[in-house]
């Protein structure tokens, strides 16, 4: 779990209809989330929680750019920042990616997204999987990265679920084998 910078804050706090009550709201009590608007300062990609876990997952593992990540437990949502004004860039490279891209939902002008407070603990149903520390650099990157970490988690994902079908057992890995195949090493 991770805390927000008192920079990650300053940048936060500014999407805020009111920065300064948002600053002392977190000054007050760090635990407590706060609904910030989109688009403005920032776009957030929400997927499900188990596509969002094993993308931010790839993401942090392959080195790839990203920015601050989110996850609703109760919802079982997980939201990744990407700059305003995104979403034709994202969309441009995720139909590059596929023709029937997984479930997800852009966030931009007219929506909002609940962040966690600057220091969240475990039990929160808000928490930081990836805090801002400051205010984060526009990369043409990072949506591209996005999009095809999306693509590639899922389809992950999909192949694991049918592997789960298809070899309930080890008894059932066992019988799909072909006669010739032996499994004895001499």
């Amino acid at each position: 779990m991770q805390r927000m910078t008192r920079s990650g804050m300053e940048w936060l706090s500014a999407a805020a209809d009111d920065p300064a009550e948002c600053r002392q709201v977190w000054a007050d009590d760090p635990r407590r989330p706060c609904a910030l608007s989109t688009g403005r300062f920032f776009d957030v990609l929400s997927v499900d929680q188990r596509l969002g876990l094993e993308m931010f997952d790839r993401l942090r593992r392959n080195g790839m750019l990203f920015g601050p990540a989110v996850v609703d437990r109760r919802a079982q949502r997980v939201g990744f920042f990407l700059g305003s004004q995104g979403r034709e860039v994202f969309t441009y490279y995720l139909e590059r990616e596929t023709s029937s891209p997984p479930s997800y939902r852009y966030l931009d002008h007219g929506c909002a997204i609940v962040v966690p407070g600057a220091i969240p603990l475990s039990e929160d149903r808000y928490q930081w999987l990836r805090a801002p520390t400051r205010r984060p650099e526009a990369n043409p990157r990072r949506p591209v990265a996005l999009a095809t970490v999306l693509v590639a988690s899922a389809e992950l994902l999909a192949r694991m679920d049918r592997f789960d079908e298809e070899y309930p057992t080890p008894y059932s890995a066992v019988v799909a084998l072909p006669e010739e195949t032996t499994t004895d090493a001499g």
